[in-house]
């Protein structure tokens, strides 16, 4: 565990070094200004409407830091050939690929509560109310999305040879999850036979992170809380899921021939 620590703590610091703590700093701001600005006009719907905008873009910038900063960190290594006396060392190929995966979801984790935490406060200055729990609950379902995110451009960064071409078909992948994973469902209801099959099981083996994204709608129109039960099954099912996504990642690292040339 401790070389999984060391390895994920490289990442963290890389992280740092490339100023993305900066760029996000910068992002958040520009959020929470944008959420301000609903003071300077008088419809009271123009705060809902800020909300929502505001949590896609938080959505979205979430996903383009966990993307981008898992689908480089192989091909980083190998580019520069580091992966070489790393792997001379008593290190294994599933510490490189449990290592890297740790560093990327502290960083997610990092950007997650950032994220939640400037967003519920200028929300709270707006509508004088702060439902923590709510919050807390939305952050815990984003973070355990993305590490299924995260494993997914793991695997990715192994399989496809350019970083740009990983970020891409998991973008294509995730998108695709979030926009239509939950009509796949009704859409099977509707089917018979054969058809009504296969678009099951195509249900029943996506990810499923849309459930988490759905939980903006409990923030925009103050909802009752969900059941922790639920949350907590949420959790354990994509904990699940990005341990089979890591498990696929190292056997396909395991197969992948590191040269020189």
């Amino acid at each position: 565990m401790n070389i999984i620590f060391a390895l994920a703590g490289v990442v963290v610091k890389e992280m740092y070094r490339r100023k993305d703590f900066y760029v996000l700093f910068v992002m958040t701001a520009l959020l929470t200004l944008l959420a301000g600005s609903a003071t300077f006009f008088n419809d009271p719907k123009i705060t809902g409407y800020l909300k929502e905008i505001c949590l896609l873009l938080i959505w979205v910038a979430t996903l383009v830091i966990a993307l981008t900063s898992a689908a480089r960190q192989i091909p980083a290594e190998r580019e520069s050939r580091t992966i070489f006396p790393l792997l001379a060392k008593p290190v294994t190929r599933w510490h490189v690929i449990v290592g890297k995966f740790l560093g990327c979801w502290v960083v997610a984790a990092l950007a997650v509560a950032m994220f939640y935490v400037f967003f519920g406060a200028v929300v709270a200055a707006r509508e004088h109310a702060l439902p923590v729990a709510h919050y807390l609950q939305a952050a815990i379902l984003h973070w355990m999305a993305l590490a299924v995110v995260i494993a997914l451009a793991i695997l990715g960064s192994i399989v496809f040879s350019a970083p740009s071409v990983n970020v891409t078909i998991s973008f294509i992948v995730v998108g695709g999850v979030l926009t239509l994973g939950e009509h796949l469902n009704k859409l099977a209801s509707r089917m018979e036979g054969l058809s009504q099959t296969l678009t099951s099981i195509v249900y029943f083996l996506l990810p499923h992170i849309e459930w988490a994204f759905a939980y903006r709608d409990l923030l925009l129109f103050n909802q009752p809380l969900a059941p922790w039960s639920a949350v907590l099954t949420a959790a354990v099912y994509w904990a699940a899921y990005a341990a089979a996504l890591l498990i696929g990642a190292w056997l396909a690292f395991r197969r992948k021939t590191l040269t020189l040339g």
